[in-house]
C-alpha cells in the first residue's frame, strides 16, 4: 500500500501548551495580554496558510533494512537496527505543512515583525509534529482495520537524524516512498523542503521492542532524549518508573 492523505488543518491545528513549551512558557503560566494576541494571530495564519498532506507505505523488513543502510554512514550500533527486526508491520511515512507557512514565516520576519514570525514558527512546529501523530492514528487505524493491532502492540516513529540514523539515510528513503509527489523535495544537505516536514519509519510491533537504554555512544549528544517520554507515553506511564530502559 502506498498512499497520499489530505488532511484537514483544522484536525491538526496545535495544542496552545505544546506552543507555549516551544516559546518557554511552563503549562499554567499566566500570559499577559500582548502574548495573548501573538499566539491567537499566530493560530489564525497557521490555519490560513497551513496546506498538511501526507504519504504513506507499507515496507517489509528486508526492504527496510535496505532503505535503512542508507549511505553507510549511521553509527555501528543504533536502537532501530535492532528494533524493526522485531516489528510486526513497518510504512515509511513523509508528511508536511506546506511551504506557505514557511514563506510566511520569513515574511513576518523580513517586516521585523520578531514576536509574531517566532511565535508562527512555534504554532507551525507543533502543528507539523500534531500532523504527524495524526498519520500515526491513520495507520494504525488501517492496521486495526486489518486484525493486525491487539492490546499489546505499539508504535513509535523514527527518522533520520535521530538514534543513530544518518541523515544522509533520507536518500534511500526518498527513492523507496517518493515524497516529491506531495510537494517535499531533498536538498543535497539532505534536508527537507518544505522546512516543516518529517519523514522516517513507523515501526509497530509488541510495546516491548522499543524499550532500549539511552546510553549510546551518540545519546550524549541529545539535548531532548524526548524518547523516554515516547516510550513511557507508550506503555501509559507519565513519570518516573522502574523497567529497565524507560529512563
Amino acid at each position: 500500500m502506498r498512499e497520499i492523505i489530505e488532511i484537514s488543518v483544522n484536525d491538526v491545528k496545535p495544542d496552545r501548551d505544546d506552543v507555549l513549551k516551544m516559546q518557554g512558557i511552563p503549562p499554567g503560566n499566566s500570559l499577559s495580554e500582548k502574548v495573548e494576541t501573538l499566539l491567537k494571530r499566530a493560530m489564525d495564519l497557521f490555519l490560513e496558510f497551513a496546506q498538511p498532506v501526507a504519504i504513506v507505505s507499507d515496507i517489509s523488513i528486508p526492504e527496510f533494512a535496505e532503505v535503512y543502510s542508507g549511505e553507510g554512514l549511521n553509527e555501528k550500533k543504533t536502537p532501530l537496527d535492532e528494533i524493526f527486526k522485531k516489528a510486526d508491520s513497518l510504512a515509511l511515512f513523509a508528511l508536511t505543512i506546506g511551504e506557505k507557512v514557511s514563506q510566511k514565516i520569513d515574511e513576518l520576519f523580513a517586516a521585523n515583525e520578531f514576536a509574531l514570525g517566532s511565535m508562527l514558527d512555534s504554532v507551525a512546529s507543533a502543528g507539523t509534529d500534531k500532523t504527524a501523530d495524526s498519520v500515526d492514528e491513520y495507520f494504525l487505524n488501517q492496521l486495526s482495520e486489518k486484525g493486525r493491532i491487539t492490546p499489546f502492540t505499539g508504535m513509535l516513529r523514527y527518522s533520520p537524524g535521530y538514534c543513530g540514523w544518518h541523515t544522509s539515510g533520507q536518500k534511500k528513503l526518498f527513492g523507496f516512498l517518493h515524497p516529491e509527489d506531495i510537494g517535499i523535495t531533498l536538498l543535497d544537505s539532505f534536508l527537507m523542503k518544505p522546512l516543516k516536514s518529517i519523514s522516517g519509519v513507523m515501526v509497530v510491533g509488541k510495546k516491548e521492542i522499543h524499550i532500549f537504554d539511552d546510553s549510546y555512544p551518540f545519546c550524549s549528544e541529545c539535548r531532548s532524549h524526548s524518547c523516554r517520554d515516547r516510550i513511557r507515553a507508550l506503555f501509559g506511564e507519565s513519570r518516573t518508573n522502574n523497567k529497565k530502559g524507560v529512563m
